[in-house]
């Protein structure tokens, strides 16, 4: 029988969910939870929807500058970054 998960263990087993390095139990409680749990279903899409926009975001940081922003512009941004 699969132990029941509250919505604090589940939390818990988050990241080696998406890992995917949940044993085989660990992995059936939490599928268990899921599938009893609404507000962990909206919980888990809303996590990995944050982690899809976070590495967009830090693929286009390593973008290039398109030639039409300004030479200046991007002097007084990596001026600021250095200041921080």
């Amino acid at each position: 029988m699969t132990r029941e998960l509250t919505c604090r263990e589940f939390l818990g087993f988050l990241d080696d969910y998406l890992a995917r390095a949940l044993d085989k139990d660990s992995l059936a409680a939490f599928e268990k939870h899921l599938s009893d749990c609404p507000a962990c279903v909206a919980y888990l899409q809303t996590y990995q929807q944050a982690i899809r926009l976070g590495q967009a975001v830090l693929r286009a940081a390593d973008d290039p500058v398109p030639e039409a922003v300004p030479e200046e512009l991007v002097r007084a941004i990596l001026a600021a970054r250095e200041r921080r």
